[in-house]
Formats: structure tokens, sequence, C-alpha cells
């Protein structure tokens, strides 16, 4: 063999590694975006569910106005919020007004008894586990973009690309009532 045969053995060596990098950061980003997707999913089908929820309280709760009006601000904000890291501050206020919804439910027996409100009641409690499912799955291809975009000799393609990192999908740090799923009584 030859300089100039070992030589064009490297390059294609080289040109066929930095496709296949590329190719992966591709295959990374995309399943951020699928797994972004799913998260938005359920937390729609959350947001069509709590305009329900407070109506059926509503009907026996009427001195609860504030709780209602908080409830309804923060629908409105979570579903305004864009990125992954506003979307998690909306998300965690979110979950604090529907926790005062919950307990101020507790006051009225007759509303724990009405069918409506127990089916709606176990809907979002569907709903809340499919959400912590798909944050992982999203979060899960976060790192692992990050890894890769941190990882030499990856790390090389990544920056010639522009290939940038994910914000994860987390929970706020000093909101540890946040941390606790939403309160469903049956």
């Amino acid at each position: 063999m030859n300089i100039s045969t070992i030589l064009l053995i490297i390059v294609v060596a080289a040109v066929l590694w930095g496709v296949f990098a590329y190719n992966k950061f591709v295959r990374f980003i995309n399943r951020t975006k699928e797994a972004w997707a799913d998260i938005d999913v359920q937390l729609k089908r959350r947001y069509d569910l709590i305009p329900n929820l407070v109506n059926t309280v509503k009907g026996y709760a009427k001195h609860e106005q504030d709780t209602f009006a908080k409830v309804t601000e923060m629908r409105t904000k979570a579903m305004s919020a864009e990125g992954a890291v506003e979307q998690g501050k909306a998300e965690n206020m979110l979950t604090g007004a529907l926790k005062t919804l919950f307990a101020v439910s507790e006051n009225y027996p007759d509303l724990k008894a009405n069918e409506n409100f127990l089916e709606l009641q176990r809907e979002l409690s569907d709903t809340e586990n499919k959400i912590q499912a798909a944050r992982r799955f999203y979060n899960g291809n976060v790192r692992d973009l990050a890894t890769a975009l941190e990882s030499f000799p990856q790390n090389i393609i990544g920056n010639m690309f522009k290939f940038e990192k994910q914000d994860f999908f987390e929970l706020s740090e000093g909101d540890s009532a946040a941390r606790e799923p939403v309160e469903v009584k049956l």
C-alpha cells in the first residue's frame, strides 16, 4: 500500500465517522422534539379537563370564587408558556392551584360523591401519570443529547454544526409542594 491509499482510507474513515456522528445528533434532536410533543399532548389533555373540573366544583362550592379564578389564571399561564423551563414553572403553579381546588372539595361531601367529579379526578390522575412518564422520556433524551455534545470526539461534530443542548423539563428547586403529585382522593 502506498501513502496516498492510506491517506485516502483515513479521509474516507473520517468522513464516514463525521456522517455517522452528525446523524446521531439529528436522531437525538428528533427524539427530543418527539418527546416534547408527547408532553404537550398530555398537558393539553390536562388543560381540557380543568374547566370541567372547575365547573363541577363551582356547582357545589359557590363561595370559592378566588380558588376558581386562581386555577383558571394558572391554566392560562401554563397554556401560554413556551420552552421547558417556563413550562415547568407554569406547571408548578398550576399544580399548586389544583391542590387548593381539591382541598376545597374536601369540605363538600356531596361533591366528593358526585360521579362526574370522581370521573374527572380519575382522568386527571391518569393524565398526571402520563405527564410524568412523558417527562421522564423527554429528560432522558435531553440527557443523551447533552452527553453526546460533551463527549469527545463527538463534540467536534456537535460544535461544528452548532447543535445545542435542550433544557430539562423539571420542577423548580425551592418548591417542595410542587414536587408532590396532585392528590386525588376517591
